[in-house]
């Protein structure tokens, strides 16, 4: 309903003008008004980072006529830039930028996992601690203080000052320029840009969209000096190891990965499955035959394409966790969207850790090199077999998403070992691997779950 009075507001205000009332004395209790208490993941606290007092009465006076100057300017292509940053959550828009790059095989660097991983916890951490500054001042909304203001959207029923859109965007831009310094100036336009477009709409001051900024910014900081220790420059010097059931290969990919600094595990082998079976014992035989002897199909080929495309891999797993936020309006709750994002993406940065912490303690070999005629549908990656990283992944991720999503926790559940599944379809894993993978993905899951519930939020 909301967002078709948004669209509805939008075809006027080409034609004329809209303005939403401010929220009623039901409402003024606002939206989640103990985020700012709730746990964060980089920086110690929102408090620790609350932002300066905002402006005076006076002050305020003059931010309220250059608002208003600012609405009267606007534009068709200022609506639309409003329309656009107001698509979802403050940090919608940051997760389809990595998502859409991604997709078009746009250049990243190596590991696009901590992008995700930095950029979420970034925004997360930059919007509770918006939150706590908030709540703790209580500056009201610019039509709030004056009636007469013309908004552009509904007034969002949570105090002014910071901006959280500033925030988020102050973040998250910080963030990415450090993982593409050559593009640092763009994304801090495109930050500003979403600041500014929330003091057009007439729903913020001006002095809450700089102080926001600088906020995220302030925040972003503290999660660049945890990226920058977590171990992720390391270069490998060990040798591959040979003997009966090991992989064999050269420069094996993500080798350096079970010696990076987890989120939240212990350490990257806190959850290590046990050793697999001997490759040479009638178990292992009969897996190994059972994938020779598969017989695929247009479906189970398409879906473990699927699952092997960045769609599969990757941003999939955000457009579900989008839908799910509009579908249930949790997009106009910027601190329960921006929990979800993060929760979605640390659980895969240390799931992945924990993978292949598996793969590099055991080395064990890919089912094509204990049988060489079973035919492979696609490239093998170049690492070990055990466990599977699309179980490990695929499980943890669901798990998470159910979690946060419990009436679609079937369906995700269903994609997740659909997409473990694959991998066995494709000739790539034994049913060892992928049954490995899921354990360790529910116990990976379960951390982050355990956290979640304990994270102030009450979920």
């Amino acid at each position: 309903m909301l967002h078709s009075l948004r669209s509805a507001c939008m075809a006027l205000l080409l034609f004329g003008s809209c303005a939403f009332a401010p929220p009623s004395a039901a409402q003024t209790d606002g939206i989640e008004p103990n985020a700012g208490a709730w746990k964060t993941w980089v920086i110690p606290s929102g408090k620790d980072f609350r932002v300066p007092a905002p402006p005076d009465s006076t002050a305020t006076a003059v931010e309220l006529e250059q608002l208003r100057e600012l609405v009267r300017r606007n534009d068709q292509q200022s609506y639309a830039r409003i329309a656009f940053w107001d698509a979802g959550a403050s940090g919608y828009q940051w997760i389809e930028l990595i998502n859409k790059r991604l997709f078009t095989g746009q250049p990243l660097p190596p590991g696009s996992h901590r992008i995700y991983t930095y950029m979420t916890m970034a925004i997360h951490d930059a919007t509770i601690a918006t939150w706590e500054s908030k709540y703790h001042y209580k500056r009201p909304r610019p039509r709030e203080v004056d009636a007469g203001i013309v908004t552009v959207l509904p007034t969002p029923n949570s105090p002014s000052y910071p901006s959280e859109h500033a925030a988020a965007a102050g973040a998250a831009a910080t963030v990415l320029a450090y993982f593409l310094p050559n593009e640092a100036a763009s994304l801090q336009a495109m930050a500003e840009e979403q600041a500014l477009s929330r003091v057009k709409a007439g729903v913020q001051f001006p002095s809450g969209a700089a102080a926001g900024l600088a906020l995220g910014r302030r925040v972003a900081e503290r999660v660049i000096e945890a990226a920058k220790a977590d171990g992720s420059d390391a270069k490998w010097t060990g040798t591959v190891p040979t003997g009966p059931c090991l992989w064999t290969g050269n420069n094996p990919g993500n080798v350096t990965l079970p010696n990076w600094k987890p989120i939240l595990l212990t350490s990257a082998g806190e959850f290590r499955p046990p050793p697999p079976p001997d490759c040479r014992s009638e178990a292992v035989k009969a897996q190994t035959e059972a994938i020779r002897k598969y017989d695929r199909t247009f479906v189970s080929n398409s879906k473990a394409y699927f699952w092997q495309s960045p769609a599969g891999l990757m941003t999939g797993w955000y457009d579900y966790a989008s839908k799910w936020l509009f579908e249930d309006k949790t997009d106009q709750n910027p601190p329960r969207a921006a929990r979800a994002y993060a929760l979605l993406a640390t659980v895969y940065y240390d799931a992945f850790l924990a993978s292949n912490d598996g793969k590099y303690a055991y080395w064990y070999l890919r089912p094509h090199q204990l049988d060489p005629d079973i035919p492979l549908l696609f490239a093998v990656p170049n690492f070990p077999s055990y466990p599977s990283n699309h179980s490990v992944l695929s499980t943890a991720r669901s798990e998470i998403l159910a979690y946060l999503f419990p009436t679609r926790a079937d369906f995700i559940r269903m994609l997740g070992k659909e997409a473990g599944d694959s991998r066995v379809w494709a000739g790539l894993h034994y049913e060892i691997d992928n049954q490995a993978g899921v354990q360790l993905g529910k116990a990976v899951a379960g951390r982050f779950i355990a956290r979640a519930k304990e994270d102030g939020a009450d979920y």
